[in-house]
This record gives structure tokens, sequence and C-alpha cells, in this order.
């Protein structure tokens, strides 16, 4: 009991000599008769509470969840759900945002926007330069589940609102985040607003190399800006294009290949050159009473528990046609009338035959469910008895795409073709952006897009 006391004020008066004064627990303490272990045990615990500062993540320019408890992130156009996050300025055109807290416990939610560049940059001007409305809302859409065995609070949002919206085009963060604190972020993502001053014409042909033609996607564009003022088209215009919407397969454009009076030309031989990849494996979660395609074994107990079937690798010179979502997730529960807010989450079970070890390399799991994200969340362990890389996700019910990426030891560089291989034919997405920075402005414009699928042309 004595040494519980002597280690109370041990810790505070080490605390005292860093700040300055004697804490008013430890003067207590002194003055006070032995008390019963469990008391000073409890004493000692608050102590230290009192003195530990909360960390938080620092926002990031991307999409990125920060708390652990918030899952199954949707952010889309409401025209097409899972499409890319664009809108045309002063339009009808709105974004839903949608995701689960699994704490389920009520919180006080804020969120903003915020422009930026097209580096993802802050454009560093003043909320009222780019925003209508209010610089923070509250929000306040939230439903509760119900009929599931994860318990969780399902919030929305919709973009633009009467309270926030965009007053200029360009790129914007949304972030979400705790108190109207922004040091207590929950998640942020990225979204575009147009104001179409060019027109975007693509050409998708196979690789000038000879050694990629049967793996590469090349694109060939053509960006008219006729009616707009552009001094010097080769430093004030950017042109972007990213697969699928990934963020880590964009190429910027810096300056075009040939001028042809307010054309503007990007064809150079050399440059564009996308690996074509393959189409995206699947799971199918939409019931859980059923084994779907790619599923072993379903366990309902007091946790839902989905063993897939082995994935091999499919890193073949052949190609081979398989309907995919190009990386997205679609929440759905068969078995239920609102996913939203009824789908159940399960801890789902992935296996990898990748014929590697884990001294060459290691593999993850990505797709637009984690945000492509290569971290220890989507980084598979190795099984020696089995030889098979193996992780436990826990995801909603729905039907999600996605692919092995594979680290190599000796270049510490991500390539997702060592699994799964790359083909000309295969059905991709892509997104061109143009930027324009007028001679003057403070901050970047977006005032070209065009979408294209390698599948219709």
């Amino acid at each position: 009991m004595a040494a519980l006391k002597d280690i109370v004020i041990a810790r505070h008066e080490a605390t005292s000599s860093r700040t300055g004064f004697l804490p008013k627990l430890t003067r207590l303490l002194l003055r006070i008769p032995p008390l019963a272990p469990r008391l000073i045990a409890m004493t000692c615990w608050l102590g230290c509470l009192l003195f530990v500062k909360p960390s938080f993540a620092q926002i990031t320019y991307e999409d990125r969840v920060y708390q652990s408890n918030i899952k199954s992130v949707e952010f889309y156009n409401t025209s097409k759900e899972a499409s890319f996050p664009v809108i045309t300025l002063n339009s009808s055109d709105k974004l839903s945002l949608g995701f689960d807290d699994l704490k389920a416990q009520s919180k006080s939610l804020y969120y903003t926007i915020e422009h930026c560049d097209a580096d993802w940059k802050p454009s560093n001007i003043s909320p009222s330069e780019y925003l209508t409305g209010f610089n923070e809302d509250r929000l306040m859409d939230y439903k509760y589940s119900y009929n599931t065995i994860q318990k969780y609070i399902h919030y929305t949002l919709t973009l633009p609102n009467q309270n926030i919206a965009p007053k200029i085009s360009g790129n914007y963060l949304l972030k979400v985040y705790e108190n109207g604190d922004q040091q207590k972020p929950l998640l942020t993502r990225r979204f575009y607003v147009l104001n179409p001053r060019t027109s975007v014409n693509v050409d998708i042909v196979q690789s000038n190399n000879v050694s990629l033609r049967q793996t590469n996607q090349k694109l060939n564009l053509q960006v008219s800006y006729s009616g707009l003022a552009v001094q010097n088209p080769y430093a004030d215009i950017r042109v972007l294009i990213l697969q699928n919407g990934r963020p880590e397969t964009g190429i910027m454009n810096t300056r075009p290949n040939y001028i042809n009076g307010t054309q503007l030309l990007y064809n150079d031989i050399n440059t564009n050159d996308f690996p074509g990849r393959n189409e995206f494996r699947h799971i199918d979660t939409r019931t859980l009473r059923l084994n779907s395609e790619r599923v072993a074994r379903i366990f309902r107990d007091t946790a839902n528990t989905v063993v897939l079937l082995t994935d091999p690798v499919r890193n073949e010179p052949a190609y081979s046609f398989q309907y995919d979502n190009n990386g997205n997730f679609f929440i759905r529960n068969q078995d239920g009338s609102t996913p939203a807010i009824d789908a159940d989450y399960a801890h789902v079970y992935f296996s990898l035959a990748a014929g590697k070890q884990p001294t060459e390399g290691s593999a993850y799991i990505v797709g637009k469910f984690n945000d492509w994200r290569l971290d220890n969340n989507s980084k598979l362990e190795f099984d020696p008895t089995r030889n098979h890389f193996y992780t436990n996700l826990f995801l909603k019910q729905g039907v999600y795409d996605y692919e092995y990426v594979w680290v190599d030891n000796k270049t510490n560089q991500p390539d997702d073709t060592v699994i799964e291989g790359s083909h000309f034919e295969t059905e991709n997405d892509y997104m061109v952006l143009v930027y324009y920075h007028p001679a003057g402005a403070r901050w970047e414009e977006l005032i070209g897009y065009r979408m294209v699928n390698t599948a219709k042309k």
C-alpha cells in the first residue's frame, strides 16, 4: 500500500518539475492517512489521465479514413451510384456522402470544404472566395442500424446544399470532423467542381512500344479552348488523366506536344501509356444465408464470418473477360429492404496463393472500399503451413471489387501486374481533367472533363 502511494507521489512530482507547480492531487496525498490499496490504485489511474493529452491524426489532402470505427464510406455524383465525384458549377448536380460509425454513439459532427490546386495543395485563399453560405455546418442526417449483429449509425450528407456550396470551379476537399475541431478528423474526400470551357477528345490505342502492345493502353488527347483567352498554353493549362479514378495511376500533362491554333495536342509516342491491368476480382455478400460465387463457408453466430476460396495468381499472357465494376463497391442486402441501415457486417477471410515467400516482398489487398491504400490494414499475413498469404477484413454486406498489389523487397515499389497481370483488352474508365491557371490568378480552375471507357469507343 505504501508503495502504491509512493508511485502516485513520484509521478505527480515528476509532472511538477516540468510544469513548475505541485499538483493538487499530490499535496492531498501527502496530508491524508493511508488509504485502501484499491482506492490508491484508482487515484493513480485518474491522476495519469489528467496529464495524458489525446493525439489525433493530421488531415491529409486525399481520400482517407482517420478512425478505425468509420466504415463503408461512399461518395459519388447522385446521377449514378459509385460514379466519379464531379459536379458542374451552378447546376443541379449533387454529391452524396454516406458512412457508418461502428461505435453507434451519437456524436457532434461537422463538415466543411476547402479549395485546392491540381496537385491537391491548399489554394490559400479566403473561404469567402470559394464558398457560398457558412464556413462549416453540422452533419445532422443519421439513422441507427436495425436487425444487425454489428450495431452502427449511418450518416448521410448531400452537397452542395443551402448551407455550403462551392462558388468557383476546381478541386475541393470535403472534411468531416468531431465537435467543430478539424484536429479530430473522421474522414476526408476529394471532389471536383467543373466550369466547362473546353472540349476534350480522347483516342485510346495500343502502346507505341512494341514490347507493351499486348499489355498497355495509350491515350492521345486533343483539348480545344476556343473562346478562352489563354496567354501561354504551355504554362497555363495542365491535363490530368486517371485510370478508374485511382489517384496513384494519375499522369499529369504539364505541356502539350503540339499547338494548332486553339487546339492542344497530347500525343507523344512515350506519354500517357497506362498498363491495362486486369479485370478486378469480386466478392458477393449480398446474402449471408447462402454461399455465393467465391464463398467457401459462412458462419453466423455472435458475429458473421465469411471464408472465401483461395485466390490464384492471374499473371497469364491470355486475356479472359469477366464483368467487374472497375474497383468500386456497392452496399446491398438481399435479406432486407434498406441496405444503408439493415445490411450487416461480416469478417471476410481472403487468401492468396501468390507462389512467393515473405522474404521476397509483401502482398496487399486494395479497392475503392479501402481507398486503394497500402498500409497495415490492407497488408496480408503469411501462413507457412499452407504457403498462402491471408487477411481478414470487416466488410458490410454488398458487392466488392478488389485486387492484389505486390511490393518487392528489393525495389520497394508497388506493382499490381505481378499478381494480376496486364492486358490491352481490359475494360477501364479513364477520367481526363483540364486545369487552367489564368495569368495573375491565385487559384487553379477546372475547365474541362471527359470520361471515356475502353469498351465504348
